[in-house]
Order: structure tokens, then C-alpha cells, then sequence
């Protein structure tokens, strides 16, 4: 298997230039870029070795350390953009041990499946895109004027009949075309869902291991169609979609999305801190938490799970995971399971000046999106450099006095900010410029900050 069968975008992408994409959207925390960078690297360096070598090269899964909101999440997820691949965050507090009720840690292996399916068919559907496009406009056009097939009329008049049938037919392809027809109202036979999803509550259900009655019993009877009205241009995006998963090779795109979790599925596990007990306690909730990190133990370490679309190996798929240890440590996770992730990367709470650079630097910087929804309504709004400084310093300020919930303070900060602005911006029927200022923030923000209580609720 070649790289560019593998990732076409990886083999360009160095560890360097990993963090420098990273930079465009994470403000700091270069110790935890580095190592996802590393990781991300050494997925495609592994394709790359002898077919014997490649299947011992394990992963090197990976501990983020920090409180919330610095960039653990974002990292992922940006980490999953960059190399196209299967990308699923879960949360380990929604899962229960076998016997209790609640997600086992299998169906993490099963949605990112399904996600992979969804990727790779969707991939696939672009490709045949133009081919399904023209299949639907011709189903389309047979409705509004079907094909003439042994006319019913004098043997010499059939081939008149048939060429004027034919140019009517040319004509009103090319109104399709061009979307002159977009309006009207056609009858349209759609696929209806004979079965719908049927859960079945226990300690395993259906749903659970992913299967439904549709999946069940759909190849063993004809589908069932029903005809709707539709406008031709709403008719065309869905005939299109149906003559596109015609084209597709489905047991191919399966077989490929399993490749792809296999060898470059990426399961974010969120608050994995949440999932530790305490150590000497026994009853309650701590047995079924450790309980929990005995059943993610096989997973993480390679292991087979069955998915509706067949067996999936979990040996190297990498699993980043993430919490904030407040009260716990990642010693207090049970030995083996630490075993499995060997580098560990802490990452720092956020300055003043950190805030600062989220609120400007990034290509989705927080004030960038003020601006670009108020300008919707034609108000432009510019912040002076002393109001982004004072917005910093006061989100600084509440969460060393309230909580630290890291840039996510900059969200609520900014929304109470602009709340009267944002509230009263419709009303405005002229182009207008309003320049915030530090004076500004102080005056609005000034007086929830000082009130504790308030700005524990508020802010």
C-alpha cells in the first residue's frame, strides 16, 4: 500500500509543519502539538515499513493534561482535519461497565465505523457526481415527457412521431439543465424506510451492536417505494444522491472505511480523569468506574469488535485522551491502562496575554466572528487594542475568582459584552459603525465582575 493510497495529504505534512497548521487555530500548548504532530507523523512513517515490521509498530497513544477550555479538544480535532481521517470524541463518563445500564466502550469502535462508512461514500458519490447528475436529470425528464416506445399509430407516421418526440425531449433536457424547470412540481418515486430502528433496552441491544431491522430484513424483500411531489430542482439533488449510491460500489466502501479506522481512526476520549476511582474505596460508583477502565483496557490495546459492517481490529487505532485530574492523576488510572499510554503532555493554563492572542491571532478568532455576524445587519463594530486587552484581563480575572474554564470565559465575556448591540442591531435600518473601547468594557462589564455572586452566574 502506497502513501498516497493511504493519506494523500500526510506524506507532504512534516512534524513541523503539523504545528505550523496547529498555530492557525490553538493558541501555545507547543508541547502538545509537538507530540500529536509526532504521532500523527509516525502513522504515515509506519506505512512505509516491510509488511512484517508494520503490523508490530504500535501507536503511541497519548495523555492531554490541562484544565478545560486551553486546547485539548481543538487539537484533536484539528489533528483528525489534517490527516483525513476517522475522528470521533467521546466522553468517558457516559460509559458504564458490562452488567450496568448505559454505553459499553465497544460502540466508540462502532460509531467511528459508521463515521468512516459515511466518509468514504460520501468521497465516493463525488467522484460519480456528474454520472448521477445526468441519471437524474434523464429520470426527470422521462416523467415530464416519457420516451415513446411502440406508438399506437400508421406504421409511416412512427418515425415522425418518434424524431419529434426526441427533439421535445432535447428541448426540455436543456430547460433542466439550465434550471429554467426548477419550479415545477413533478411526481417522484422515493425509497420509504420499511423498518424503522427498534431498540431493545438490556444489558445488550440492538442498537447497541448496530443493527436494525432494516439491516436485518431489507435484502430479503423488495424496497418499498412511495411517490412524493416535489419541485424538479429539489427532485434533482435527491434522484442524484439515489443514482449516486447506485453507482457506488458499496461492499468496496465498506471494506475501505474499515481500512481507514484500522489503520488511521483516532478516538478522542474526553474527561478519561472522571473514570478514575478512588483507590481503597469500595461500593458505589468507583467499582463501576474502574470497572470501565478494565473494559477500555482491551480496546486500547488491540482488540477485535464487532460493527454491523463486520469485524474491526482496534490494534492501531490511535486514542488520544484528555481530562483535566484536578483531584485524580493519571497514576490513579489502573497500571495497565497507563501502560498504554506512554506520553503524557500537560498543558498550561492560559495568560492574560494568551487571551489576547485567541481573541485576534486565530482564522476563527472570536472577535473576527462578532464582527463578520453584526456586519449581517449592517452594523460594523471595531475593537480598540485597549478593549481586547481589558476583555483579557477580566477573563483572567473571573476565572482565577470563580472558576477556570480556560478561553471558553472569553465566550460568555463576549456575549454580555455585546448583548444590547447584538439585541438591538436589526432595529437598525441605515449603515452604522460602532467603536468599542476600553471605557466600554469597563462600563459594562465593571460592575457584574466586582459582584461575586453575579458574575458566578453571569459570567
Amino acid at each position: 500500500m502506497s502513501a498516497q493510497e493511504f493519506h494523500p495529504s500526510v506524506n507532504e505534512l512534516t512534524p513541523t509543519q503539523i504545528v505550523r497548521e496547529l498555530d492557525r487555530y490553538v493558541i501555545g500548548q507547543q508541547d502538545a502539538k509537538k507530540s500529536v504532530a509526532i504521532a500523527l507523523r509516525n502513522r504515515w512513517r509506519r506505512q512505509q515499513v516491510s509488511d512484517t515490521l508494520r503490523e508490530e509498530i504500535m501507536p503511541n497513544n497519548i495523555i492531554l493534561i490541562g484544565p478545560t477550555g486551553v486546547g485539548k479538544t481543538e487539537i484533536a480535532r484539528l489533528l483528525a482535519k489534517l490527516a483525513q481521517a476517522p475522528f470521533i470524541k467521546v466522553e468517558a463518563s457516559k460509559f458504564t461497565e458490562v452488567g450496568y445500564v448505559g454505553r459499553d466502550v465497544e460502540s466508540m469502535i462502532r460509531d467511528l465505523t459508521e463515521l468512516a462508512v459515511v466518509m468514504v461514500k460520501s468521497e465516493k458519490a463525488k467522484a460519480v457526481q456528474e454520472k448521477a447528475q445526468q441519471l437524474a436529470e434523464e429520470r426527470i425528464l422521462d416523467i415530464l415527457i416519457p420516451p415513446l416506445r411502440n406508438p399506437h399509430t400508421d406504421a409511416a407516421k412512427a418515425p415522425d412521431d418518434e424524431d419529434l418526440n426526441e427533439k421535445t425531449r432535447d428541448r426540455f433536457r436543456d430547460k433542466i439543465k439550465s434550471g429554467d424547470m426548477d419550479e415545477r412540481i413533478i411526481e417522484v418515486d422515493v425509497p420509504a424506510d420499511q423498518f424503522p430502528a427498534m431498540q431493545v433496552f438490556g444489558p445488550m441491544n440492538l442498537d447497541e451492536i448496530g443493527i436494525n431491522l432494516q439491516d436485518v430484513f431489507g435484502g430479503m424483500m423488495p424496497k418499498k417505494m412511495k411517490t412524493r411531489k416535489l419541485p424538479v430542482g429539489e427532485a434533482r439533488k435527491l434522484l442524484a444522491l439515489e443514482e449516486a449510491q447506485k453507482l457506488i460500489d458499496q461492499d468496496a466502501a465498506v471494506k475501505e472505511a474499515i481500512r481507514r479506522v484500522e489503520n488511521s481512526g483516532i478516538v478522542f476520549l474526553d474527561e478519561v480523569d472522571k473514570i478514575v476511582g478512588n483507590r481503597g474505596h469500595t461500593g458505589g460508583p468507583d467499582v463501576s468506574r474502574e470497572g470501565v477502565q478494565r473494559d477500555l483496557l482491551p480496546i486500547v490495546e488491540g482488540s477485535t469488535v464487532t460493527t454491523k459492517y463486520g469485524m474491526v481490529k482496534t490494534d492501531h487505532v490511535l486514542f488520544i485522551a484528555s481530562g483535566a485530574f484536578h483531584i485524580s492523576k493519571p497514576s490513579d488510572l489502573i497500571p495497565e491502562l497507563q501502560g498504554r499510554f506512554p506520553i503524557r503532555v500537560e498543558l498550561k493554563s492560559l495568560t492574560e496575554d494568551d487571551f489576547v492572542k485567541i481573541l485576534t491571532q486565530p482564522q476563527n478568532a472570536l472577535i473576527k466572528q462578532y464582527v463578520a455576524l453584526l456586519q449581517t445587519d449592517g452594523v460594523d463594530v471595531e475593537f480598540s487594542d485597549d478593549a481586547i486587552r481589558a476583555v483579557a484581563r477580566i477573563a483572567t480575572q473571573v476565572n482565577e475568582e470563580v472558576e477556570n474554564i480556560g478561553a471558553r470565559r472569553l465566550h460568555t465575556i463576549m456575549t454580555s459584552l455585546l448583548e444590547n448591540i447584538l439585541f438591538e442591531a436589526p432595529e437598525q435600518h441605515t449603515q452604522m459603525k460602532i467603536v468599542i473601547d476600553a471605557a466600554v468594557v469597563e462600563q459594562r462589564l465593571n460592575s457584574i465582575v466586582k459582584n461575586k455572586d453575579l458574575s458566578r452566574y453571569i459570567l
